[in-house]
């Protein structure tokens, strides 16, 4: 009777053990799966995540998923953190910034032509990325652009640690040989063009240096928005010159067209003459040039290499332009009138020598040394020197009385002493044509002063006749000054 009731409880298998330990191993890595899954659902919400783990590394795929594994990365690196706390989200941040270097790694060595989806979502992980509304400028509104260049340092971006690799993933890919420039147009169309510009008034010059790199291979590559470049950068231009004068990106902006220009076909469009005349040439007005200064003047070369009979068209903007108060750009001003009047041809040259030798004239004179030395040095210039050689008779005459007034009584003595060596120049190069226009300056002194004297002498008949009569009421009074 025991023997019939013992054989029918059930019996304990031998490997149930091992069973069980095998059942623990699977829940232990299916936790480690799940604890992967909730740190990536923690930086980018699990309805997007589809498909594919983006915590994988690209070796651990085959070919076939690779391209699904980078947009699924691109997803996950769509979310912005807030960086001006940098103890929130910290690990969220770390686990991003590891996925981007993955991203611009695989940009890098992959060799996997990408389709549509990807470069959709890579224009769109960028969009969210980088394009954002910058914080107003609380610095003096009374002050231009590069104006407190010696006490304002620059602002750098606390999100410039995953910045600049966003940045540098956008560079590799927008260069990639694998990415087709036809399916690459329909996201990187106008509106990203736009808002790419504008990201260019960055205070920190890391992200404006990045900028213009992209810009510049974006307008290489894609031939079909070159003109809607140009045009948008000309608005800027536009809107810097006669509304804001505030723009931090406008060196970047003038360093790129530098490139551009110097690649423009013989002869040049109207379009582009156009926006040397409307839009290079009025950048010398805003008090802040010497921020841009040297990119300009490149830009502005670069044209008159291309075709010569546009250094005319410069130097009368450059007379528009000029600044009357303002010693420093009075210095560079004189500095690019040099380049220019090396490369122009003498026809170009005689179009504009009366007014623009009436200028160097008043800088002669000028009483702040550094714009009369400046002046002055245009002499050292062979190139210069050929043309007033050529011209004498016209630019004597008008040079003369400046070269005079110094010689008599400016103050410095460098001044004095290049005074005296152009002097000599024009002596030595046309004598007669030196003695006629010594003898025309004095007689004009004559005449002045003669004119002085009368205008002395009418002065003191009215202050005597108005004494000989008595005030009263209200009428107004002469006032005669104190001897002294």
């Amino acid at each position: 009777m025991l023997k019939q009731i013992l054989s029918r409880l059930p019996r304990k298998s031998p490997k149930s053990s091992e069973t069980i330990d095998s059942a623990r191993t699977d829940s232990a890595n299916e936790n480690v799966v799940v604890s992967k899954r909730a740190a990536s659902s923690a930086v980018f919400p699990s309805s997007v995540v589809a498909g594919i783990e983006p915590l994988l590394a690209f070796k651990d795929v085959p070919a076939s998923e690779k391209l699904n594994l980078f947009v699924s990365k691109l997803n996950l690196c769509s979310v912005v953190f807030d960086f001006t706390d940098h103890k929130k989200n910290s690990s969220e941040k770390e686990l991003k910034r590891q996925t981007l270097i993955e991203l611009v790694d695989f940009v890098a060595t992959g060799n996997i032509k990408f389709t549509e989806v990807a470069v959709s979502s890579m224009c769109k992980m960028c969009a969210l990325n980088l394009f954002r509304v910058f914080p107003p400028n609380y610095r003096s509104s009374s002050s231009g652009v590069g104006e407190n260049d010696d006490t304002d340092e620059p602002m750098f971006d606390p999100a410039w640690s995953h910045l600049q690799i966003v940045y540098d993933l956008l560079l590799r890919f927008v260069t990639s040989s694998f990415l087709d420039a036809r399916i690459a147009k329909k996201y990187i169309d106008h509106s990203f063009i736009l808002r790419l510009l504008d990201l260019f008034d960055s205070e920190d010059p890391r992200e404006r240096e990045c900028l213009k790199t992209i810009l510049h291979r974006i307008y290489g590559k894609f031939m079909v928005h070159r003109p809607f470049i140009r045009k948008a950068v000309s608005n800027i231009f536009y809107r810097f010159v006669f509304e804001t004068e505030r723009h931090n990106g406008i060196a970047e902006l003038l360093e790129i067209f530098g490139s551009v220009v110097s690649g423009f076909a013989l002869p040049l469009k109207e379009e582009h003459k156009i926006f040397l005349w409307r839009a290079l040439v009025p950048l010398h007005k805003p008090k802040c040039l010497g921020v841009y200064f040297q990119q300009l003047s490149y830009c502005v070369t670069q044209f008159i290499d291309k075709e010569p009979k546009l250094a005319s068209v410069v130097i009368k903007g450059l007379l528009k332009y000029w600044p009357i108060t303002n010693s420093q750009k009075e210095v560079m001003f004189l500095g690019e009138l040099e380049e220019i009047l090396e490369a122009i041809n003498m026809a170009e040259f005689q179009k504009v020598m009366l007014p623009l030798f009436w200028r160097i004239g008043c800088c002669i004179n000028s009483f702040h040394f550094q714009v009369a030395e400046r002046a002055l040095f245009l002499w050292n210039n062979d190139q210069i020197i050929n043309l007033v050689m050529h011209n004498r008779q016209a630019i004597l005459p008008i040079v003369f009385p400046a070269l005079e007034r110094n010689a008599q009584s400016h103050w410095n003595q460098a001044v004095l002493n290049l005074t005296l060596n152009v002097r000599k120049m024009f002596l030595e190069m046309d004598h007669d044509l030196f003695l006629a226009s010594e003898d025309h300056y004095k007689e004009e002194v004559e005449k002045e002063n003669l004119v002085a004297e009368k205008r002395r002498e009418t002065w003191e008949r009215l202050e005597n006749a108005a004494s000989l009569h008595k005030v009263a009421g209200n009428t107004a009074v002469l006032v005669t000054p104190l001897a002294s």
